[in-house]
């Protein structure tokens, strides 16, 4: 078993891959279901601001624009790419197949990643309308990137905050020529959202946490867990009973321009 340098174990290999049918096959023995717990609170803000384009972050196979659009679950999704039928196909099979259960298109999705292969796959299915493979953190967008990320009204990532920083947040929020958008991010626990907060906070942002915790999946293995229950308690975070028990959990984080209209 491989770790990052956060202490988590790698799923790397799984975003390589030209269909999401590993990416699931993998995460379903870890109970991955945070974009599940996230969706009724995204189609919230997609309903509360008039949202229509939602840009995701960290967005791999399009998982989060899938459960919209198909209007589906992550174990309907597991069973789905987990079956005999399934794995019978080719690409284009399956391409196929994922767009004939589309459902919902009233809402544009947008997605930005580092992995081309995920990318392309989320938009010849038809969960994603454009994509953006970037890395943020390292420099900023071209003219042509900037321009399929600027129609955002809503930006959102479930589990990518910590791999993405404040600078990825920031260029996102600061694109030239368009509004700001609100935002809500999924973060784990044992990463800090303050970072991000102040870097919006200057661009005239205020950020509120929600309460309660959110379950991402279980830890891959007790080093794992180990590992991770160290790094919060390292940071000053005690850990909560979920993650005694075995579950590597999330907090939902707000932040909401004070003036969308335009630059502060």
């Amino acid at each position: 078993m491989t770790f990052d340098s956060t202490g988590k174990h790698s799923f790397d290999d799984v975003y390589s891959a030209t269909d999401p049918r590993p990416y699931f096959r993998t995460l379903r023995e870890v109970d991955y279901h945070l974009p599940q717990l996230a969706k009724p609170y995204f189609a919230k803000l997609v309903e509360e601001h008039h949202v229509s384009t939602v840009l995701d972050v960290g967005c791999s196979y399009g998982v989060n624009a899938a459960l919209y659009r198909c209007d589906t679950t992550m174990d309907e999704l597991y069973a789905y790419y987990g079956s005999e039928k399934a794995a019978g196909l080719d690409r284009a099979a399956l391409v196929a197949r994922d767009r004939a259960r589309l459902r919902d298109s009233r809402v544009r999705f947008v997605g930005l990643d580092v992995s081309e292969p995920a990318l392309a796959y989320a938009t010849d299915a038809g969960f994603l309308d454009d994509a953006v493979s970037a890395d943020l953190e390292n420099a900023g967008p071209t003219p042509e990137q900037s321009a399929v990320l600027a129609g955002a009204d809503l930006v959102v990532s479930t589990g990518c905050i910590g791999y993405v920083t404040e600078r990825t947040i920031a260029r996102l929020a600061d694109l030239p020529g368009r509004r700001r958008p609100a935002m809500a991010h999924f973060v784990l626990r044992m990463f800090s959202y303050e970072p991000v907060a102040d870097a919006l906070a200057v661009l005239g942002y205020e950020t509120v946490g929600e309460p309660g915790l959110f379950r991402q999946r279980r830890f891959a293995s007790a080093q794992e867990q180990e590992q991770i229950l160290d790094a919060m308690r390292a940071n000053g975070v005690t850990p909560h009973e979920l993650e005694t028990d075995g579950w590597l959990c999330a907090q939902l984080y707000l932040s909401r321009p004070t003036d969308p209209r335009g630059r502060q």
